[in-house]
């Protein structure tokens, strides 16, 4: 389950476009953020995504990624021409195929390939109609697939992209728009959403909250706070036995017929003069610390393991699930310290040092909650969901 927003025509007063998303998966899957160079390929050469190959392209740009660490294909990312992309699993009543390209697959391709998001547009629909959706697209669950929709954006423009098996259906974007785990564009939907799914992952809630709060926002920082978003009135996490914390942006997991974590998010400036972008490469944005990163400055940055090792995603989750147990006690013995470091890392704090500085100060406020501790107060489906969940994290 996942969010992405963009806003055309609201980098401070510039025209540009915003673009933000968190990725809402299993909260145990960790997402790395990994840049790739650009390069030729040979002629008739073939690129082996998540399940399936496909002819590769003769080039193919420079991309900036976040990913799943066992998926070829990405849940968000940017390339060297600015063009950036979030998908969304979405509900159809056609059937995903056993085997095929997974939406991560196709954002991917259409990263490395496309100039432009018009061109973007182009590459996802070719995929969508000479190949099947489908295969496995969730960690826990090998049966857990579906289909997939987009938001392209570059410096000038967004398109929202839409499928439903190899059917698809596009449509410019005006303002502000966003996307969630539903189709969204009215005629498309009305023949191939499947209902019942997509009520269950409350996807029409999040989608009117998302673009009721980016009125006003004309930079990066108000993206963030878009994303740490828990409801009207919310300031931490309402839990819904059905789907945990579902129905706001900033996704806590913990329901019993459906539940998701945000486990990594990303916002971006695409201003014309050059496009700026931050990710929290961890879970959690309103416990975590937005970082900025660059297609032109790769960072040794190590990709995390599926079980916990000394990454900065596990790191920080050794804080988040300690912290969500009393949210309302814990968090403020350094969401102040963290607020005022995320206000210099949006200034202009080069990436190396900001993600060094995330890491040092992560250590500091881990030791800090643990010896404040505190009783769990979530209820107690959330505390059973968590108990199965945290073992990885046991010693």
């Amino acid at each position: 389950m996942c969010d992405t927003l963009v806003i055309v025509g609201a980098v401070a007063g510039r025209g540009g476009v915003l673009f933000a998303k968190s990725s809402d998966r299993d909260p145990n899957e960790p997402q790395a953020v990994e840049w790739h160079p650009a390069k030729d390929h040979p002629e008739g050469a073939w690129v082996q995504c998540t399940h399936i190959r496909v002819p590769q392209a003769r080039r193919t740009h420079a991309v900036l990624l976040s990913r799943p660490v066992w998926m070829w294909g990405a849940e968000m990312g940017t390339n060297e021409h600015g063009v950036t992309i979030g998908n969304e699993a979405v509900f159809t009543r056609a059937r995903p195929s056993k085997v095929g390209l997974t939406g991560m697959d196709i954002l991917r391709l259409a990263l490395e390939r496309a100039r432009t998001a018009d061109e973007a547009v182009e590459v996802i629909a070719s995929m969508v109609e000479s190949h099947d959706q489908g295969g496995r697209c969730g960690f826990e669950s090998e049966r857990f697939t579906y289909h997939s929709s987009f938001l392209v954006a570059d410096p000038e423009r967004a398109w929202v992209v839409e499928t439903a098996g190899r059917r698809w259906a596009k449509e410019r974007v005006v303002g502000a728009r966003a996307i969630s785990n539903g189709l969204s564009i009215a005629d498309f939907a009305a023949e191939h959403s499947d209902p019942v799914r997509s009520w269950v992952a409350s996807c029409a809630v999040r989608r009117r909250r998302t673009e009721s709060l980016a009125e006003g926002v004309r930079g990066a920082h108000g993206l963030a706070r878009i994303l740490r978003d828990h409801g009207p009135g919310r300031a931490w996490p309402e839990y819904s036995w059905l789907n945990g914390g579902m129905r706001a942006p900033c996704m806590h997991a913990g329901g019993i017929v459906a539940s998701a974590q945000t486990t990594a998010s990303w916002v971006s400036e695409l201003d014309p003069k050059g496009p700026r972008h931050w990710v929290t490469a961890t879970s959690s944005p309103c416990l975590s610390l937005f970082k900025p990163v660059a297609v032109g400055d790769p960072l040794a940055l190590p990709v995390p393991d599926v079980r916990p090792d000394a990454s900065l995603f596990w790191s920080h989750e050794r804080l988040h699930r300690q912290v969500m147990r009393s949210p309302e006690h814990l968090a403020p013995l350094f969401l102040t310290e963290k607020n005022e470091l995320e206000h210099e890392t949006f200034a202009g704090m080069a990436s190396a040092e900001a993600f060094a500085l995330h890491e040092m100060r992560l250590r500091e406020w881990t030791e800090r909650v643990l010896l404040e501790g505190s009783r769990d107060e979530r209820p107690r489906w959330v505390r059973r969901y968590w108990k199965k969940r945290d073992r990885v994290l046991a010693p």
